[in-house]
């Protein structure tokens, strides 16, 4: 049996910690974590060892071109493939006192914001892309938010926060476009919201647990041939399965 491998960004921890370790349960799927820190990705590799989960581990910084590239360069030579990408590492400056408003956000946030959400998520998947066209398959996952449905935006309870929702307004616009250029490919595209969960993002006062949030993601990540293209989902556990949201 040959394995699919999955690469999830910024998974010594949290959300993208709970999808690696659910992706990993799975037999036919072999789990590549990744982080900046060594120290946390390598803690995180031992302890889903101590689960009788082999994930393998390589540093990676999604900000970072050079890092990227060795990166994938390293995924070639070790596995001549990549089958599915969870887009996950990100940053949410929401709690700072300037993202109440627009009239007082940073500048200098929202840029550092969007570079991380949006500029760093295109550098990776254009890398690993080829790697899912010479076998004609790939499942590309990215990380938003309900918060980021211009559909919504006007009515909904969440916080203001322009840095971030600007990001995963742009995240999504990323994921429609790359949807739209790999029609009729066997390589599906899809964001998704994983909702308030217990994370260090999240804080310990959010209602669901990173696990809970990870449910969608491994649906999308494992989609059928024909599945989802270019799709905004909440997730599944509000509506009890797969729901697409309005953009």
């Amino acid at each position: 049996m040959v394995q699919k491998v999955a690469v999830i960004t910024g998974s010594s921890k949290g959300l993208g910690y709970a999808i690696a370790r659910q992706l990993a349960q799975k037999q036919d799927i072999q789990v590549v974590l990744t982080s900046r820190n060594q120290q946390d990705g390598f803690a995180a590799q031992q302890k889903l060892a101590n689960e009788n989960m082999q994930v393998n581990y390589h540093p990676l910084d999604v900000t970072n071109d050079a890092s990227v590239q060795e990166f994938a360069t390293w995924l070639e030579q070790s596995y001549g493939r990549v089958d599915i990408l969870v887009n996950n590492a990100g940053v949410n400056p929401t709690m700072e006192p300037e993202e109440s408003s627009l009239f007082t956000v940073q500048m200098e946030t929202m840029l550092a914001t969007f570079t991380t959400n949006v500029v760093a998520v295109a550098r990776i998947t254009q890398a690993l892309l080829p790697l899912m066209k010479a076998n004609n398959y790939g499942r590309i996952v990215n990380v938003s938010t309900e918060m980021a449905s211009l559909t919504s935006m006007g009515s909904d309870y969440y916080p203001l926060a322009p840095s971030y929702r600007l990001s995963k307004i742009g995240l999504n616009g990323l994921t429609a476009i790359l949807a739209k250029e790999l029609a009729g490919t066997n390589i599906l595209v899809n964001a998704y919201s994983p909702g308030w969960m217990q994370t260090d993002m999240g804080g310990s006062n959010a209602p669901y647990t990173a696990d809970e949030g990870a449910e969608t993601a491994v649906y999308l990540a494992t989609l059928p041939e024909g599945g989802a293209q270019g799709k905004f989902f909440a997730e599944m556990r509000k509506f009890g399965g797969a729901i697409a949201l309005p953009w």
